[in-house]
């Protein structure tokens, strides 16, 4: 732990949750990057499981609980939320493709934001909607960059490979035919948090007899300087002194 505020017990929570906000994390992963002693950490998780702080997914992990989701909302509009809107606007009005903003939570990714083409055949994706991390090019984004043990998990019956990734990093952005809809293609670019993790992935989507099998080579500049922006944007807002030249 990095932070204290003199109350040991509660440290030891926020630490723990600080863990689960990279995904659903086994008991003796929480021991090795908290650095808790294992029964203290599986009493503390327990209890926020008890308090909805704390959820476990369908292999027995500890993941964030749905009550943080309803404490969020409690607080007001998620930043990322208010501050892609007009972004994404921009990139649609830019591709003439409908554009979201993907976060991973525990198994599925969640669209938190979405601008949709007004007209014609569209790929349509309503905010709320939860997708799966095994398909598409936002999948592939919000993958790339996790530690090794979690990205061999999100890699098993996955529509994509461990290569794919390796270029998608090497890159920095992803693209996808048809791998979640038939007919659909799709481009996405990590957007970052302060300490430079990926905390969404931002995408643009469309039929591909309009996006061509090669979508990522015409748009991939557009969106990744959209995600770039959105990036650097939340860190100004998290840092008012924080330069926004790259």
């Amino acid at each position: 732990m990095t932070i204290s505020s003199g109350v040991g017990v509660l440290d030891k929570a926020a630490a723990i949750l600080n863990a689960l906000e990279h995904g659903p994390t086994s008991l003796a992963q929480l021991v090795e990057i908290t650095g808790i002693s294992r029964p203290t950490v599986h009493r503390l998780a327990q209890s926020l499981v008890v308090h909805g702080l704390v959820g476990r997914d369908m292999h027995g992990r500890f993941e964030l609980g749905n009550r943080l989701v309803e404490l969020a909302g409690a607080a007001g509009e998620d930043r990322i939320v208010t501050t892609a809107g007009p972004l994404l606007i921009k990139l649609r009005d830019l591709t003439g493709e409908s554009t979201q903003v993907f976060r991973k939570q525990g198994d599925h990714r969640i669209c938190i934001a979405s601008a949709e083409r007004p007209v014609g055949l569209r790929d349509t994706i309503p905010v709320g909607t939860q997708l799966s991390m095994k398909a598409g090019s936002a999948a592939q984004v919000l993958l790339a960059w996790e530690d090794n043990e979690r990205m061999i998990d999100g890699l098993r019956n996955a529509r994509f490979t461990p290569t794919i990734l390796a270029g998608v990093r090497r890159r920095g952005w992803a693209q996808s035919l048809g791998e979640r809809e038939p007919g659909v293609a799709s481009v996405s670019a990590p957007v970052r948090g302060q300490s430079g993790r990926v905390i969404a992935a931002l995408s643009m989507s469309g039929p591909i007899e309009r996006l061509t099998r090669q979508p990522g080579k015409i748009h991939h500049e557009a969106v990744v300087r959209t995600a770039d922006e959105l990036s650097d944007l939340l860190r100004a807002q998290n840092d008012p002194n924080a330069s926004l030249s790259r």
